[in-house]
């Protein structure tokens, strides 16, 4: 019985080292392997392109920013053209964009970053729950620990005419994604925990409309577009962007339909690779060392909006509407965000503060492209595994755990087995 118990710790042990080997090296990048094994951006561009050929895209846009500059651009379509002023629906992406909007309002003291959401709103109220609506601020609205539990994703209309009005929506939306309830309330307390929420950044639509006075795509473009120059991007499709529009399609390879959103700020932003080439410089100095963004909006509230808040295992994840994939030096991180819908669009911003490298990749057509993109473009850049990447990990670092687990089992068991034969044949030797 003693022997069985060393055996027995000895698979305990064993397993646990595994387990903690294979997570750190899942987090190292053991397991991955990625597009290619250069960060410079004309052997990325290179392999990403190759890596396109290998896979169905609809319509591709990416640029890679050395040192500020765009180094090198790509661009790929299956039918209608696409170049740097094509424009793309950008789904989430779309939050780090509203996300300056709503720092600048903060600016103009129109809002408070901590004041109650609920005082500012008339047209809508947070309903009642178990819980106090008066923890639920703008703070915690920006980095998705309001406490919402609305699971908003939002699938869009087809039909322009059919999308709700924001009061509709935020009641009950009728684009929610199966076996969510669409209602956005407070199901859990507030700054407990990180939830992503859609609907969080519908309040906040809300909350620009009534604190401007002004119509959110009003607003973003009088207080952004325009002063940045950014021609090509609003909220709503108009007019002049239409001809510019990419197509859109299935993963099968089939036309898909064009939606229409309700929930502008979360998800509906119309922009092309041009336009946030000029957005990614919001963030970066420039030839007098002075942020590019000076006059637009402060580089303190820039400087917030990468900030972490909220930490999962020791890792900071997101900040004021931006995800926050890895840290880099000087409390600094590579930030952006990703935007991914149905049918298929799947769109990457990736920025480092500190060189100024960065990474801008739009795709329709294919569901996750564009983040393993610039997911193997943080790999390359700083031999780290990212928050998204070690996700698309998780599988395979699964499969090794239980290949190892198994290996580790037979082992032991197997080492058993043959002592055991081993003292008997002994035993039998010096009987004769």
């Amino acid at each position: 019985m003693k022997r069985i118990f060393k055996y027995v710790f000895a698979i305990i042990f064993l397993s646990i080292l595994w387990i903690g080997l294979s997570f750190y090296g899942t987090l190292k990048g053991w397991w991955h392997k990625p597009f290619t094994d250069s960060n410079d951006p004309k052997l990325f561009s290179k392999a990403v392109n190759q890596q396109i050929e290998k896979e169905f895209v609809g319509n591709f846009a990416m640029a890679n920013i050395k040192e500020g500059e765009v180094e090198k651009e790509l661009f790929y379509s299956k039918n209608k053209k696409v170049d740097k002023n094509t424009i793309f629906q950008v789904s989430s992406l779309s939050k780090i964009v509203s996300s300056v909007g709503i720092l600048k309002l903060v600016e103009l003291g129109k809002i408070n970053l901590d004041t109650p959401v609920n005082q500012y709103l008339t047209r809508w109220q947070l309903p009642p729950s178990e819980f106090d609506n008066e923890e639920v601020t703008v703070r915690k609205l920006l980095s998705h620990t309001a406490g919402l539990t609305d699971g908003l994703g939002y699938n869009g209309f087809r039909n322009k005419d059919s999308t709700q009005t924001l009061e509709q929506s935020l009641t009950k939306a009728k684009d929610v994604d199966e076996g969510e309830s669409g209602e956005v309330k407070v199901g859990i307390e507030p700054g407990s925990k990180w939830k992503y929420s859609g609907g969080g950044f519908t309040i906040l639509q809300l909350l620009v409309e009534e604190t401007s006075g002004q119509t959110f795509n009003d607003f973003m473009k009088d207080s952004l577009f325009t002063p940045l120059k950014m021609t090509s991007s609003s909220y709503i499709l108009n007019d002049s962007l239409k001809n510019r529009l990419c197509e859109f399609y299935n993963s099968d390879k089939s036309i898909a339909p064009h939606f229409y959103y309700t929930s502008l700020a979360a998800t509906s932003l119309y922009t092309s690779l041009s336009d946030l080439e000029i957005f990614f410089k919001l963030y970066l100095k420039g030839s007098n060392n002075e942020p590019i963004g000076r006059g637009k909006i402060s580089p303190e509230s820039l400087k917030l909006m990468r900030k972490s808040h909220w930490d999962s295992m020791g890792e900071k994840i997101y900040g004021l509407g931006t995800m926050l994939y890895i840290d880099i030096e000087n409390d600094e991180d590579i930030f952006g965000h990703d935007g991914k819908s149905t049918p298929p669009i799947n769109t990457a911003i990736r920025i480092n503060p500190i060189s100024g490298d960065g990474i801008i990749v739009l795709e329709t057509g294919n569901p996750n492209l564009a983040t393993r993109i610039a997911s193997d473009w943080v790999f390359l850049e700083t031999g780290k595994t990212d928050t998204l990447l070690f996700t698309m990990l998780l599988e395979k670092m699964t499969t090794i755990i239980i290949i190892g687990l198994f290996i580790i089992c037979i082992l032991i068991i197997g080492t058993g087995i043959w002592r055991k034969k081993r003292k008997s044949a002994v035993k039998n030797v010096y009987k004769k």
